[in-house]
């Protein structure tokens, strides 16, 4: 009997500290939530707001300022307390960017190292501040813009691969550029928050002088540059967006704080079209470079197409996600000079939070000349990519057409459950994931069905158009009949192509004038294969490429025949 009532009482006294502890936690994260309005209320308020709350002998003088007088009392008081900035912050950046510098370390140099650093007697001044309300409710974001033309001390100890040491000087610092306070998270005790994240967010001018000490650094050539581009890494890996420091103000653990990777996106590459000639004679030999991150370690670089204002590439890149909300893949096409630099032609962004999670987005950007630019109104043509992000831990429900040697991320969901993808351990249940290469075969099925709006081709403004089919891989090639004297035909008319590498393969249509002696060209089309191995089947019509008017109807149905191949 003395065992059921103590077994009934310790139930109870369990339930009861259950109860307790959860509603502890509810009352907590309660009271953060109210704690985070309360200051985001606070951020938003005017100062009419503020002399409703407080009687006149109560109210302090500073908070009559504007926002440029404060700014102002901030900078006088940075400026008060920056040799002892100066002092903490100079043995601080040397601990952390010396490693990062040897990092990047161009490979002409053996050594780059610090062998003194001090910030100068001229404090940075900021010209901006700001609350950002990102509905975080354990947490206050706050930017500021900052602008610094220092007189820094900063003397680099190099040595190069002969055996030569420069002390190289930086000099005329000039940097301007947004920094983001993170206050994460909020508690109840003073200064009401755990830890400070701050980062780079944007930086808008970052420039600087390079000398050695006693003589002229351009007498070993390359190296000037070389060493401006590690400072330049070193800044990019560092402290720029997204790579936060975190400062732990209240003892804890702060690791969710911490850079993290988030995910992966998936860039495919297609093509660019007019593009602007940068070539007197002949035409540009353009490639692409794409990045997330503006890092070396982390940039890609497509092929190189020789003249050729309207490359087709269809390359395939993978890039790290650190934030998906904040972060751009950023596309660069140049025209290769061979030994000479090469030449930029336009650039394109695109954010990231544009992209629906697990489907594929097909889009054209316009190149523009500088992305800080807000209208470039010159044709410096477009470039055609195909996107996919992949949220680390997103279930296997949807189809990733650009990454299929993994289990189930793949197009061939179909086949295998994923299962058969691990090899169990007899020794009691190692799991070991074996990579396996998918080949995406099978048969692609094109109806040419018709064509609207052909430009005329001929001296009586018609034309007898007909159409080339070819895959760009296999150059298999078929071809419609003739329509005669027509600038809307059709055709009604499927080839059936067997395609070995459907994840790599394209499709070519090409419009042509048939005529007696000859053939004259009248646009063209290039797909590639990701949306119908997506869709199965899909009809639609395609602006003519190169042409001054007209589009093709077609449709397309692809019958798979995957390969599997263990590695």
């Amino acid at each position: 009997m003395s065992f059921v009532v103590g077994l009934v009482i310790g139930l109870v006294v369990g339930l009861g500290l259950i109860v307790a502890f959860v509603r502890s936690e509810n009352a907590r994260s309660n009271s953060r939530s109210q704690l985070a309005a309360t200051i985001a209320a606070f951020a938003r308020m005017t100062v009419e707001d503020s002399r409703k709350l407080l009687a006149p002998e109560y109210y302090p003088s500073w908070v009559v300022f504007s926002q440029q007088q404060k700014l102002k009392w901030l900078n006088e008081h940075l400026t008060k307390i920056w040799p002892y900035v100066d002092e903490a912050a100079s043995e601080l950046i040397k601990t952390n960017v010396e490693p990062i510098l040897e990092q990047y370390r161009p490979i002409i140099l053996s050594s780059l190292k610090f062998s003194k650093l001090t910030l100068g007697t001229v404090a940075p001044q900021f010209t901006g501040v700001s609350i950002i309300e990102d509905g975080c409710t354990d947490g206050i974001t706050m930017e500021l813009e900052m602008q610094w033309d220092g007189n820094p001390s900063i003397i680099l100890d190099i040595k190069t691969r002969v055996g030569v040491g420069l002390p190289v000087q930086v000099k005329n610092i000039a940097f301007t550029g947004v920094f983001r306070l993170i206050f994460k998270p909020l508690v109840d005790e003073l200064p009401c928050f755990g830890a400070v994240c701050f980062s780079l967010r944007h930086k808008k001018k970052l420039d600087l002088t390079l000398k050695v000490i006693g003589g002229d650094i351009s007498a070993i050539p390359g190296i000037s540059d070389a060493i401006e581009g590690t400072i330049r890494d070193a800044v990019e890996d560092s402290i720029t967006w997204p790579v936060r420091i975190v400062i732990p103000i209240i003892p804890g653990d702060y690791s969710d704080l911490e850079l993290k990777p988030v995910g992966r996106l998936e860039v495919k590459l297609v093509q660019a079209k007019e593009l602007t000639n940068k070539d007197i004679i002949g035409k540009s030999d353009p490639y692409a470079v794409l990045y997330v991150r503006p890092i070396r370690s982390r940039t890609k670089t497509s092929k190189t197409i020789s003249n050729q204002l309207n490359p087709v590439w269809n390359e395939h890149f993978e890039f790290i996600v650190e934030d998906a909300s904040t972060q751009h893949l950023v596309v660069k096409i140049f025209d290769d000079e061979g030994l000479q630099a090469s030449e930029l032609i336009g650039c394109a962004q695109i954010r990231l939070n544009e992209l629906e999670p697990g489907k594929v987005k097909d889009v054209w950007l316009k190149l523009v000349k500088d992305l800080d630019l807000q209208r470039d109104n010159k044709n410096r043509g477009q470039v055609h990519l195909e996107l996919l992000y992949c949220p680390f831990g997103m279930k296997n429900g949807f189809t990733n057409p650009f990454a299929p040697e993994y289990s189930m991320t793949s197009l061939e969901k179909v086949l295998n459950s994923g299962e058969e993808d691990m090899d169990i351990a007899e020794n009691g249940g190692d799991i070991k994931n074996k990579r396996r290469e998918v080949i995406t075969r099978g048969v692609l099925a094109v109806t040419v069905i018709s064509a609207d709006d052909l430009a005329p081709a001929d001296v009586m403004g018609k034309a007898d158009p007909y159409v080339v089919v070819s895959m760009k891989k296999t150059a298999a090639k078929n071809k419609t009949r003739v329509a005669n004297d027509n600038l809307n035909p059709v055709w009604n008319q499927t080839f059936d192509f067997v395609v070995e590498d459907g994840l790599h393969d394209m499709l070519i249509l090409e419009v042509w004038d048939h005529d007696t002696f000859g053939k004259d060209y009248m646009g063209r089309c290039i797909l590639t294969l990701t949306r119908v191995i997506l869709e199965g089947e899909y009809k639609d019509s395609f602006q003519l490429d190169g042409a001054k008017s007209g589009k093709l109807n077609l449709n397309l149905k692809w019958m798979p025949q995957p390969i599997y191949r263990d590695s």
